[in-house]
């Protein structure tokens, strides 16, 4: 069983990204648990179909944690694709953070992560300064990580932040960097500048997604693409994310890049004014 976390900047489409590529491992066979590690609790609603799904933490303030069931807070989606989502405090009350270290530890002492399973993924919130969000990976719960960026200041900003997190456990919890993913805003030079970037961080870039706006008429409609239109260009384009995890055999220690010198990354590749 491999454990994977997604990581990348809030509003870059990692929960996207996530389940369209969930979605096609399932369909290429796997079997595939989602763990939604974000208070939004919108990592699973285009597997479910669904607005929002019931969270671990919702569950448990209403009827306690001894009292919480694994068909309580585990649904089976498209592809049968098992779901759930970790939820966080009343806001205002708490560590959204700690929703995550508790859901996964409840999840685990009811046997969530059976030996069939192929895949698990977290879809984790970018801010690994929290010790919450950076759970996943400082406590080995996930070994491989996948960056989710595009050719944007502020998301090479975040992914070049998240790569200082996986240096800093590297060593004590074995995570890896498994590559950046690029969910394409069409930005000047963008495929370039994204190899440029993983060049210097010495990892890959494991697929360049391009823009299409199917993926929002799928969300709409409260779909994947793969299961929405399963025929399309895009659909195909995550099926072969999905291919090039499966195959990918490249798993590295980060090394980030200083400020500075993301800064004059960027500026070559035309983004400065």
């Amino acid at each position: 069983m491999r454990q994977i976390a997604i990581y990348g900047k809030g509003g870059i489409g990692k929960s996207t990204t996530t389940q369209n590529t969930v979605a096609a491992l399932a369909t290429l066979g796997k079997k595939v648990m989602i763990v939604g590690c974000d208070p939004k609790a919108d990592s699973t609603r285009l597997i479910l179909g669904v607005k929002s799904q019931v969270t671990v933490m919702d569950t448990v303030r209403e009827i306690g944690e001894s009292n919480v069931k694994l068909d309580k807070v585990m649904f089976t989606g498209f592809g049968g694709v098992r779901c759930v989502e970790s939820g966080g405090p009343e806001p205002g009350v708490g560590c959204a953070g700690r929703g995550v270290i508790t859901a996964i530890n409840l999840l685990e002492e009811l046997g969530a992560f059976t030996e069939d399973l192929d895949f698990v993924f977290y879809d984790v919130l970018g801010d690994v300064v929290c010790g919450g969000f950076a759970m996943p990976i400082r406590e080995g719960k996930a070994n491989e990580i996948y960056i989710v960026a595009s050719g944007e200041m502020m998301a090479l900003y975040a992914a070049n932040n998240i790569c200082r997190g996986i240096l800093k456990f590297a060593e004590t919890s074995g995570v890896r960097l498994g590559g950046i993913i690029c969910n394409s805003r069409r930005v000047e030079n963008e495929k370039e500048l994204l190899e440029a970037f993983c060049k210097r961080l010495g990892t890959q870039l494991i697929k360049f997604i391009p823009r299409d706006n199917i993926v929002q008429k799928a969300e709409i409609n409260r779909k994947t693409v793969i299961e929405y239109d399963p025929e399309s260009n895009q659909a195909k384009e995550y099926l072969d994310l999905a291919k090039r995890i499966i195959e990918n055999d490249m798993f590295v220690i980060p090394k980030p890049m200083p400020m500075d010198e993301l800064e004059k990354l960027i500026e070559e590749y035309g983004l400065a004014d």
